[in-house]
């Protein structure tokens, strides 16, 4: 009887391990919610730890419950802690795929990918249905830098019908790395599957969807029809028109054909058919993305007159918004709405008065263009535009559609977990500065993912500090300013201090009164971290030698000169002195190219900086990254650091793909 009175009462405290380490389960899948605020996720994860503390009081070897703590433990930054809860859940119940999958995942947090692949390999020796661990064979392979194994796994995934945020990122991400060279019809199909995602930064792929459409219109054959009704049917090339860059010339020229094809038909019907416009509007919308940098042939320049003096005149009759929608469709093929005579008639309408489809191209090209003016007359620098022509007025660069994803978190996790650092005396909220923040999408990315942060991010373009203004009001957020460098100078001026300094793209020499090494080191408080790249983009032997002509020709950055000069290289593609630009993004915007030619980085600014932080009383090198994200050894890059300030030219980190973190001592 005291046998059986023994095995029911271990029967029972069993079921109640079981049942706190299932409802443990559920407070832990609370935690990962991505719909979650991060404050939330964090209750529920200490929630989670509380409860399997109960379970494993009661059972001490419970196999789930050890390997569930070591998953919090590994989201806590707690590698070593939640290694040996993996080992111990192992050594309780052997041949668990699931912690075979946690190592997985714990090995890929410690930057071990091949020891990671062969932890995946082992749960689906185990289990060969485990899509965890056959997501996690494809996070390995490509981390581990093989992109199209990796691709194929996402693939995979997809096709099995998983909905699965973080299998669409890796194939996005490896969609953005990979080369095309023989494109067929499933890869046409992925493209176009990762382009109807709204959450994906669709800007990441342009090159993808480029190499896939050159092929499918064999734009290398010089003899190739291009068929303007077939292109009008054509899903992928409208939505890569709509949602992407392609730095592509044939793409350009394809582009600069199908515009003239539907201008040319207007011409002769003077109606633009329902099957055209899909096509039309995803062209407009790609050519004010690139800040109408493709240039237009005579007559049809003439045509573009004829169109908007007839808009003019059709405002002048006071004919309804119906009757202008073709026409205008047709126009910001060529020019931003906002630039034209009539632009001031189009503001009776608001934007939702508009057809739902036509809608995209008005905010860009009219709407948009508005919001960003009213925006930039708060800052003096305005006064340096009153003198352009309206098409002269610099646009923001680069153009992103959506933020990239990242899991929400908190800056004082990533001192902590990342860096090694004590954050126990820092305050709730963090002040980060964002210097060169550009259009500002990763300044919006850390601003909407971390909870903790009020940042401040600086340009020296107006375009930029307008634009981000706008799409950080537009997601909502109240943790972030854009500024322009005279107003971020006098906020540091007036005492403030920031705990995080980021270094994006560099001043340019028309900065020349701005030390970025004197405001980070009058910024930057003790225990303040600064975290810059150490590459400097921007010099390819077109650049340099554009820059000569701009210098010997006296040129100003007209959209006219800048048209030129793209043209010039474009000319010239097949000589080997303008290959390497041609295949930077940055050629393939007027923006772009305005900053690589008219302002570009200052590669002193960037000396300087590293001149500042190889103090070592003052300053403490805490983590080095490679440009694949990798980490380095520290002791060889703190050599060079110290080297270089002694006067070493050949150590120089500077032009080397470094991602490196200084923290100040005092």
């Amino acid at each position: 009887m005291q046998a059986q009175h023994n095995i029911k009462v271990s029967e029972s405290r069993s079921a109640e391990a079981a049942r706190l380490v299932l409802e443990a389960n559920q407070a832990y899948g609370e935690s990962n919610h991505p719909q979650r605020r991060y404050v939330e996720r964090i209750r529920a994860r200490q929630g989670c730890r509380q409860l399997l503390k109960q379970a494993l009081a009661i059972q001490p070897d419970h196999a789930a419950g050890l390997g569930l703590l070591g998953r919090v433990e590994m989201d806590d930054g707690q590698l070593e802690r939640a290694a040996s809860l993996f080992e111990e859940s192992l050594k309780a119940q052997p041949d668990q795929p699931q912690q075979y999958c946690n190592l997985g995942y714990w090995a890929l947090k410690a930057e071990r990918p091949a020891r990671a692949e062969s932890y995946f390999q082992q749960a689906l020796e185990l289990d060969r249905q485990s899509a965890a661990a056959f997501c996690g064979v494809a996070h390995a392979k490509r981390e581990q830098g093989q992109f199209d194994v990796a691709y194929l796994h996402y693939r995979k995934l997809i096709q099995l019908g998983l909905d699965w945020p973080s299998a669409y990122s890796g194939m996005l991400k490896c969609a953005a790395q990979i080369e095309v060279h023989q494109a067929d019809t499933e890869l046409a199909i992925d493209a176009i599957s990762l382009l109807r995602r709204n959450e994906l930064p669709h800007q990441e792929i342009g090159r993808f969807c480029a190499a896939i459409l050159r092929q499918q219109y064999d734009l290398d054959n010089p003899n190739a029809e291009v068929f303007l009704d077939a292109a009008a049917e054509d899903e992928l090339l409208i939505l890569a028109l709509d949602r992407t860059l392609m730095p592509d010339p044939a793409i350009e020229e394809l582009v600069t054909l199908l515009r003239r094809a539907i201008i040319a038909e207007v011409a002769q019907t003077v109606t633009l058919r329902d099957e055209l416009q899909p096509l039309t509007l995803a062209i407009a919308r790609y050519v004010d993305r690139t800040g109408y940098a493709l240039a237009a042939e005579a007559d049809e320049e003439h045509l573009i007159d004829t169109i908007n003096n007839s808009i003019a005149a059709q405002f002048a009759m006071n004919d309804p918004l119906e009757s202008l929608v073709g026409s205008v469709m047709i126009s910001a093929m060529y020019g931003a709405l906002f630039h034209q005579s009539f632009a001031t008639q189009l503001g009776q309408w608001s934007l939702t008065e508009w057809p739902a489809g036509t809608q995209g191209v008005m905010a860009a090209s009219y709407y948009d263009r508005a919001m960003d003016e009213s925006i930039k007359q708060n800052f003096e620098e305005k006064a340096d535009e009153l003198t352009l022509a309206r098409p002269d007025v610099p646009q923001a660069w680069p153009s992103w559609n959506h933020l990239a994803y990242h899991a929400e978190t908190s800056l004082k996790s990533i001192m902590a977990q990342e860096l090694g650092m004590d954050t126990s005396a820092l305050p709730g909220t963090l002040r980060m500065m964002i210097c060169g923040a550009q259009s500002g999408q990763r300044a919006l990315e850390l601003a909407y993912y971390l909870d903790d942060v009020e940042i401040i991010a600086v340009d020296e373009s107006l375009a930029n500090v307008a634009t981000a203004t706008r799409r950080s009001e537009e997601l909502g957020l109240n943790n972030i300013v854009f500024w322009p460098w005279s107003v971020a100078r006098r906020f540091v001026a007036d005492g403030h201090r920031v705990h995080w300094v980021e270094v994006g793209r560099l001043p340019s020499q028309a900065m020349g009164d701005l030390s970025l090494a004197a405001l980070v080191s009058e910024a930057s408080a003790q225990g303040a971290v600064v975290h810059m790249h150490t590459a400097v983009a921007e010099q390819t032997k077109g650049d340099l030698q554009i820059r000569q002509l701009i210098h010997d020709h006296n040129l100003t950055p007209t959209r006219e000169s800048l048209r030129r000069l793209r043209r010039m290289a474009l000319n010239n593609r097949q000589d080997a002195q303008w290959q390497e630009l041609l295949q930077e993004e940055d050629f393939y915007g007027l923006g772009g190219c305005r900053d690589r030619w008219f302002r570009p980085q200052d590669v002193n600014q960037l000396k300087d900086l590293m001149g500042l932080v190889s103090n070592e009383v003052e300053w403490k090198l805490l983590k080095a990254r490679d440009h694949d994200g990798h980490s380095l050894a520290l002791g060889p890059v703190a050599r060079q650091v110290r080297a270089e300030a002694l006067g070493s030219q050949v150590q120089s980190l500077v032009g080397q793909p470094l991602s490196v973190y200084f923290v100040r001592r005092r």
